[in-house]
């Protein structure tokens, strides 16, 4: 969510030609096995999932698995209305903390409490991401966290003779020689809103103070018009000079292919970007780092954005409950934790299993070490307008020159006031 968490508004007769893909929820043959429809916002992850799925076949010969994945910025009202009425999926992947509470609300999911019993594989954290706000139960099973920070092409970095920098000078001086160099420092997308929030996360936490912010702003002891966090929305207005200049035409798929190809030295990503950016291009020399305190920073070393970003969860209208239990129980378990980090390259939240890929070993590390939430999910998505989407467009109007950054802040802060009681 991944968070990524576009919402485009869809018209009706596209979200009723999503549903009808399926004539039914779930399916049986004349033999009596079952075929569960499983939704997802990653079209990217569709070959692997397959291949996932073929296991989970293996040792439960009587299901098999229809993964339909659809548009990611799309999926929000495809899934609603899917949840709603025939040829809605069995399984459904959902967003974290305040996305699924309509839909909980609404009782278009099944409780999965004392149903699966894989639940006690996940710390309470990792429960929290998907647990009902009004009556705390559990939703969905957690699929993987997401971290987000820069990636950078060791090779491009090696022709120029640069280093990951840990200073915001170094940063800037690397940025300021690719340029000259002709190569696009940081790859970055302003079509694809929802990623303009966690740039500004990524780049500018550390300006506005990060966890400590968090807890004070929860508190009602600090304002998003505080100076703090204006001059940290402002931090990506100083880094404009290196992003592309076409930048509000490009959208994530845009960028990632810029980068992967060598014509950008940088992008800010998420940890679910590790495998569509190998998949670009399989000799991708790749390295992370997170970005150096800004400046004017309250904190004074690198903080690593993290979230739980995804959880499957059961339609309360799927005529296959029995099954597709079986298959969230086995989501639950060690088997497919391991191949979500080892096949999808994400970031499992099954306890016990570790990353064999190096680099997502090195940004669960960096979380570990110095957290800071992506504020704006994990706390500012409980209520309308969402947190979310007021920085996306505020940043994509200070980005194109008609806002200020303090204009940003306002506009944040009078919008979250409406549902937000500290």
């Amino acid at each position: 969510m991944r968070a990524r968490n576009g919402f485009a508004v869809l018209a009706v007769a596209a979200m009723m030609a999503a549903t009808a893909a399926c004539t039914a929820t779930g399916s049986s043959d004349s033999d009596g096995d079952v075929t569960l429809s499983v939704w997802s916002w990653r079209p990217e992850d569709a070959a692997v999932y397959r291949q996932i799925f073929a296991k989970f076949h293996e040792s439960h010969p009587h299901i098999r698995v229809d993964f339909k994945p659809y548009k990611s910025t799309e999926y929000n009202t495809i899934l609603s209305t899917g949840l709603t009425q025939a040829g809605g999926p069995d399984v459904a992947q959902l967003r974290a903390y305040g996305g699924p509470q309509p839909l909980i609300e609404a009782g278009n999911l099944v409780p999965l409490d004392g149903k699966v019993a894989g639940l006690t594989n996940f710390e309470t954290a990792a429960l929290d991401g998907i647990r009902g706000k009004k009556d705390g139960k559990v939703y969905g099973v957690p699929l993987e966290m997401s971290t987000f920070q820069i990636y950078y092409d060791k090779d491009i970095f090696a022709k120029h003779q640069l280093q990951p920098p840990t200073t915001w000078d170094q940063m800037i001086s690397a940025a300021t020689t690719l340029r000259s160099a002709g190569v696009t420092p940081f790859a970055v997308a302003g079509k694809d809103t929802w990623l303009l929030p966690l740039y500004n996360e990524t780049f500018a936490a550390t300006r506005y103070g990060g966890p400590a912010f968090e807890k004070k702003v929860l508190a009602g002891q600090a304002k998003f018009t505080d100076p703090e966090y204006v001059a940290a929305l402002d931090v990506l207005n100083q880094l404009k000079p290196y992003f592309p200049k076409d930048m509000m035409g490009l959208g994530e798929t845009d960028v990632q292919t810029l980068f992967a190809t060598g014509k950008a030295a940088m992008i800010p990503e998420g940890s679910f970007a590790l495998g569509p950016l190998k998949a670009i291009n399989p000799k991708l020399n790749l390295g992370v780092f997170n970005a150096p305190p800004a400046p004017g920073a309250v904190v004074g070393k690198p903080l690593q954005v993290g979230w739980v970003d995804a959880s499957y969860g059961l339609n309360a209208k799927s005529s296959h409950q029995k099954e597709a239990l079986e298959l969230l129980e086995w989501m639950s378990g060690p088997e497919f934790g391991q191949m979500v980090a080892d096949d999808l390259k994400q970031v499992s939240l099954v306890k016990g299993v570790q990353a064999s890929d190096p680099l997502l070993g090195q940004m669960v590390q960096a979380y570990q070490k110095d957290p800071t939430p992506y504020l704006m999910l994990v706390d500012f998505r409980y209520g309308t307008p969402l947190g979310s989407d007021l920085q996306a467009a505020g940043l994509q109007k200070m980005l194109l020159g008609r806002q200020t950054a303090a204009q940003v802040a306002a506009d944040i802060q009078s919008g979250v006031a409406q549902w937000f009681k500290p």
